[in-house]
């Protein structure tokens, strides 16, 4: 895969990666807003060698998004799925 590192804008849609969390390729456009809108927690970890992503990311959100997005550890999986069990029986009911 070509480097884009040279660059400090964020790459194309047509310039893809592989998605460690989807296992396909995908655009940066896709990392960006992943997670209902917000950056997906990896993108850091996927992108920095195409550009510099910390800092596109740096300056596209505000401090507090920035913590919530990258420096806040995700919730494991089992406590997500139970949260979102019971967000449908509140629904439900």
């Amino acid at each position: 895969m070509k480097s884009m590192k040279s660059t400090s804008i964020p790459p194309e849609d047509s310039f893809q990666i592989r998605c460690p969390k989807l296992g396909q390729l995908i655009s940066f456009s896709y990392c960006r807003q992943e997670n209902l809108g917000v950056p997906c927690f990896k993108a850091l970890d996927c992108w920095f060698d195409y550009f510099p992503v910390r800092a596109y990311f740096q300056k596209e959100l505000s401090g507090e998004e920035f913590r919530k997005c990258f420096e806040t550890p995700p919730k494991p999986k089992l406590l997500s799925i139970l949260e979102i069990i019971e967000q449908f029986e509140d629904k439900k009911k």
